[in-house]
Parts: C-alpha cells; sequence; structure tokens
C-alpha cells in the first residue's frame, strides 16, 4: 500500500527550516540562555569581583561621611548621584556580560538569525483561551515538569553546598571583620559556580529535547517534498544559476574538446563522455572530455550546437567515465565496444542508413552512478 501523501513522516528540508526560521520558528533553549549567563556571571565574579568589591567599599565609605559642610549644605540627591556613579560601572558591566551571552546562546543555536518578527505583538499571546491551552497543553505539561526537574536539581545543589559549610557559617561572627568578608565572599562565588554547573546540566538536557520539538513541527508529508521540489527546479533563480554554470563551463576547456570530438557517448542525462580517434595519435579512441551532471548538460548543448553524435549508451558511458581520465585512450578490455559506436558515427557521416549498434560492456566494467561495480547493468 501506497504511503499516505498527506502524512508527516519526511524529516525537514534545509529550506523548510529557513522559511521557518524567517516566520519566527527558530531552535531556542531558555535553559541554555540562563546557563550561559550565570555561567558568565559567575567567571565575571571570580576575576573582576574584587573590582566590585572595592567600588561598593568606597561607594558606602562616601555614603557614610560626613562633615560640617556636608550637614549645613545638606543634598540627598547630590550624596545618591555620587553612590550610583562609583557602583554603576562594575554592576552594567557584569549586567551587560551576562546579556550578551544569553543572546548569544540563542543566536549561536538559531540559525545565528535574529528574528525582529518574535518581537511583532500578536493576538495569540493576549487570547485568554490561547494562553490556557498553552498552560493545560502538552507544552505546559512540559514545561511544568522542567520547572520541577530544575527546582529539584538546583535545591539539591545548594542543599549539599549548605551542608559542608554549616559549621564555617556558624562561626563566622567569632573571627575578625576582614576574614568574615572573605570567607563569606568566596562562598557565594562557590555556590554561583555550582549552581551554574546544575544549569548547564539542564542546558544539556533541554536542548536536546527542543531540537527534537521543533523538528516534529517541522516534519513533511510526501506532497510537502514534491511541492517543494517542484518549486525549487521552477524557480527564476534556480534556473538563472544553473545557466550561468552551464555557460562558464562550456567557456572552459570542454568547449575546445567538444570542437574535436566525434561523438559523445550519454547515460541519457547525469553522464557524458566525447571521445575521438586519430589512428596517427594513438592506438585507440582518445576521452577529449567527460563530465557528469552540469557539466555534462553543457556538452551535451555544445555537442548539439556544433553537431557531434549523441548516443545513449548507460553502461558504456559510465564505464569509459570511472576507468578512463580526460586526454587518455580507452581501456583495451572497451575497445569492442566503442569500435562499434564509431563505426556506427562514421557511417553516418557517409549518408549510410544502419540500426543502432548492441555492444557488450565486460561485466567487471560495469559501474552504478556512484562508481559501484554493478554486474547486473545492461546496456
Amino acid at each position: 500500500m501506497s504511503e499516505d501523501a498527506g502524512e508527516k513522516t519526511f524529516a525537514p528540508t534545509q529550506k523548510r527550516k529557513q522559511d521557518a526560521a524567517r516566520k519566527g520558528d527558530v531552535l531556542r533553549s531558555r535553559e541554555l540562555g540562563t546557563a550561559a549567563a550565570i555561567l558568565v556571571g559567575a567567571v565575571w565574579l571570580k576575576f573582576a569581583g574584587p573590582w566590585l568589591l572595592d567600588t561598593l567599599t568606597a561607594a558606602l565609605r562616601a555614603g557614610f561621611t560626613f562633615d560640617r559642610a556636608a550637614i549645613d549644605d545638606f543634598a540627598p540627591g547630590k550624596a545618591i548621584l555620587m553612590l550610583l556613579a562609583l557602583a554603576a560601572p562594575p554592576v552594567i558591566l557584569l549586567g551587560l556580560g551576562m546579556i550578551a551571552a544569553a543572546f548569544a546562546s540563542q543566536l549561536g543555536v538559531g540559525d545565528g538569525r535574529w528574528v525582529g518578527a518574535n518581537l511583532a505583538p500578536k493576538a495569540s499571546r493576549i487570547n485568554p483561551l490561547s494562553g490556557l491551552k498553552r498552560m493545560f497543553g502538552l507544552n505546559g505539561w512540559i514545561e511544568m515538569a522542567k520547572g520541577l526537574a530544575k527546582i529539584t536539581v538546583l535545591g539539591a545543589i545548594a542543599w549539599g553546598w549548605a551542608q559542608g559549610r554549616i559549621a564555617d557559617l556558624a562561626g563566622l561572627g567569632q573571627s575578625n571583620l576582614a576574614g568574615q568578608l572573605t570567607y563569606g565572599w568566596e562562598a557565594v562565588i562557590s555556590l554561583v559556580f555550582a549552581l551554574a554547573a546544575g544549569l548547564v546540566l539542564i542546558a544539556l538536557v533541554d536542548f536536546p529535547i527542543q531540537w527534537w520539538r521543533r523538528n516534529q513541527r517541522l516534519m513533511m508529508s510526501q506532497q510537502e517534498m514534491r511541492d517543494e521540489h517542484k518549486e525549487a527546479e521552477g524557480s527564476p533563480e534556480n534556473k538563472a544559476a544553473q545557466r550561468q554554470r552551464q555557460r562558464q563551463i562550456a567557456m572552459g576547456s570542454v568547449a575546445q574538446a567538444m570542437r574535436e570530438a566525434q561523438f559523445v557517448i550519454t547515460n541519457p542525462t547525469h553522464f557524458a563522455v566525447a571521445l575521438h580517434y586519430d589512428p596517427a595519435k594513438a592506438a585507440a579512441p582518445v576521452v577529449l572530455a567527460k563530465g557528469r551532471g552540469d557539466k555534462a548538460l553543457a556538452m551535451r548543448e555544445l555537442a548539439a550546437d556544433l553537431g557531434v553524435p549523441c548516443l545513449e549508451y548507460p553502461v558504456l558511458a559510465r564505464s569509459v567515465y570511472y576507468t578512463t581520465r580526460e586526454r587518455q585512450v580507452i581501456r583495451e578490455e572497451l575497445y569492442g565496444a566503442v569500435a562499434a559506436v564509431l563505426g556506427f558515427v562514421l557511417s553516418l557521416k557517409r549518408g549510410e542508413s544502419r540500426a543502432v549498434p548492441a555492444i557488450e560492456v565486460p561485466v567487471a566494467l560495469r559501474f552504478d552512478a556512484e562508481g559501484r561495480l554493478d554486474p547486473l547493468a545492461t546496456a
């Protein structure tokens, strides 16, 4: 029984993914963005933390230092602005670093594409029914499970972190202030790194899930595959690009080779081999040019323009293509088959009317389109 043309069983093509991305459907993982931001923040605090502490200390010292002039000319607004000017640079730099990490992680997995359409207002976002569907549908249950898993993992990490430091934390008040601040800062840094590691673990689980869900959304039916293929084949851009490639090929060495060729053997569309036989130069026919795909198409078009006979012998064309280089004589095992074709071409030039000869290609030289031996191939 044939496959239902409406059943979506085919993996999405690259064009399908690109079209979806242009409409705002890109691969996203919120957990990956969160993990990247927290990890960057933890690294920043580890290496730039002393700068932040120094600026905050300077801001607090300036804020709590008063003299007679400050009392006589009391200006709280000016004092607050001065405190903000001292504390803002490290805080702003930290925030920008975390935002940049979040954006870079999403653009990195989303084909490097910024989709402005996602910022456009959509009625579905404020529609109560759509909101209820998101909350109680499959997507809502998945997000709820992710949230519970995140709380469990991060809670377990925080509990494990605290268990090893309860005694030290309880005894902080018994040491000098500098020691307490140093230990407290180091404890906070270690906690942030531990939580960042947990978020990275969650992101590594979430990313494949998001990839699979997007892939399922973009699955294609057999009819959609056919329509896309027809659209690609018939698009003016593709046709123009194909003609340009053919012109570039025709302007190269192939054009000169085709002017010297006596006949062309084709497969009938994928392969083409142009040959010439001159007893004074070689003991057997020589391959002047060979090609597949666009090059083969250009060779056939040039042959038609130059009046060079083209004969369809699929097995022979593949055999010569895979066993003989350009400007090289054909294999000895192919002498008989190529001689029969050459004799037919010469008879046509003499005006004789003959039937197209049947040829036989040795089993050891029969290939499929990919160059694999194919003993069952027939001329």
